[in-house]
């Protein structure tokens, strides 16, 4: 049976046996029909679900099931796409294969495009991650919530941090991917359901968009690419087989599909080992991959939208997770986080403020107290200046009128000594006349002598 379940997917012919048999190896390790590798829930895992997880999926779901061939405790897989903002719920048919039975719109994703690198950048989580049961939250202080599993081995290969990544509901989201409440209800219930039909674990991809030969060619100059390059050969695996990838990590990068030779394992720090792959699987992924080379080389050429931002790798995260840890202690920072520039400038809004949280108002206070200390000390030392002041100017008007009183004695003796050495005063006596003047006088009289003589001989006939 299983064998012909392989050739339905490739197309085999009976003579290609070893080719089976290697793919049925890997199957054995977990990428083609999760359900033959599973085993029975832990019941302690399951139960005690609070209401909200109990929920059944709505009747629509259930009849589109049925129709692509699926039952309601089938495997499932969840694929998410930040750029397009869509998070896809795959379920598992009867023929092993994987179809799409829902898709949801991301209510909010905090961050730029490309992966988390540290605790506190506020990057929600790009790669292949594992959900197991224990990972469900029926009692999240956001509705619902699961886990989904950052950091993975890549991610603590490569020496990335942080913690409590989930999908959840609420539509909050601070490096998580958020959804509705009532859309989580629905993806929660098809993990639950498929936890209880014996899958022991599920796989959420997570993309920074659709892998599509267009949009590769949008953001082939984005430091993020050779990363997104990776994971497109996850992505592409899962698209040529519509099974979810069996994923290792070795030489701290993703392989997919591999299978280790006898007694070898794949360490995710140290060098890959020798691996091998079934010859259908490697003749169709390369009949995938000069399909879509085609459609690259034509995209490089097409009018595209402009590529959206994307974190600047692990130095604009440094910066990020700096203000996510001083927002964290309820110190004032910029509204929005900082962005890194291509010119190696940061930018920041100027708008400023803190989070009303225990923390934030703890901060307030402190600061309070704080300008109130200074400000009590800067009118203290104000009124010590005053003070200093007031008593420098008293003093230099002591001096001033010292110095006043000084000289205005000085003034008072000098006068007395004037007035000692003046001359006595005495009578006047008048000068006498110059001669000229005395000459004038006398013409003066001897004209009017003359002047009376001619007038009495005038009276008397003389």
């Amino acid at each position: 049976m299983f064998s012909m379940r392989i050739k339905g997917l490739f197309g085999l012919s009976r003579e290609k046996r070893h080719s089976l048999s290697m793919f049925a190896k890997i199957a054995r390790t977990g990428i083609i029909i999760a359900s033959i590798v599973v085993a029975g829930c832990n019941d302690s895992s399951m139960k005690d679900f609070a209401p909200e997880a109990n929920k059944p999926l709505p009747d629509k779901i259930l009849a589109d099931m049925r129709a692509k061939g699926m039952i309601r405790t089938s495997s499932v897989m969840a694929r998410i796409f930040k750029e397009e903002g869509k998070l896809e719920i795959w379920k598992a048919k009867t023929n092993g294969r994987y179809d799409m039975v829902a898709s949801y719109d991301i209510c909010k994703w905090s961050g730029k495009l490309g992966p988390k690198y540290t605790e506190g950048d506020r990057q929600a989580p790009e790669g292949f991650y594992t959900v197991r049961p224990s990972q469900m939250n029926p009692r999240s202080n956001y509705h619902l919530s699961f886990n989904i599993g950052f950091p993975n081995a890549y991610d603590r290969a490569n020496g990335r941090t942080g913690q409590n990544l989930m999908v959840h509901g609420a539509c909050s989201s601070s490096g998580c991917y958020s959804m509705t409440d009532a859309q989580i209800e629905q993806i929660y219930a098809f993990g639950r359901d498929a936890f209880q039909g014996g899958q022991t674990e599920f796989q959420v991809q997570a993309f920074p968009f659709r892998m599509t030969a267009a949009n590769m060619a949008r953001y082939r100059n984005d430091p993020n690419y050779e990363f997104w390059k990776m994971l497109k050969v996850g992505y592409d695996n899962f698209e040529v087989t519509k099974v979810p990838p069996k994923v290792d990590v070795c030489e701290k990068r993703y392989v997919f599909n591999q299978v280790a030779a006898e007694g070898q394992t794949f360490n995710p720090t140290g060098p890959c080992p020798a691996t091998t792959q079934p010859d259908s699987l490697k003749s169709a992924f390369n009949s995938y991959q000069s399909t879509y080379e085609a459609a690259f080389n034509s995209a490089l050429k097409a009018s595209v939208p402009a590529p959206k931002p994307t974190i600047a790798g692990i130095k604009e995260a440094s910066i990020v997770s700096e203000w996510s840890k001083r927002r964290a202690r309820g110190e004032r920072v910029p509204i929005e986080p900082p962005s890194l520039n291509t010119d190696g400038t940061v930018t920041e809004t100027a708008r400023m403020g803190r989070i009303d949280s225990p923390a934030g108002r703890k901060m307030a206070a402190l600061e309070a107290e704080k300008a109130a200390k200074q400000k009590a000390e800067q009118q203290r030392l104000a009124a010590i200046e005053a003070a200093k002041q007031a008593k420098e100017a008293a003093k230099a008007q002591a001096i001033a009128e010292k110095e006043a009183a000084k000289a205005q004695a000085v003034a008072a003796k000098e006068a007395a000594k004037q007035a000692k050495e003046a001359p006595v005063a005495t009578a006047t006596i008048a000068a006498p006349a110059a001669p000229e003047a005395e000459t004038q006088a006398a013409s003066a009289d001897e004209g009017r002598v003359a002047k009376l003589k001619n007038k009495l001989l005038g009276m008397f006939g003389g």
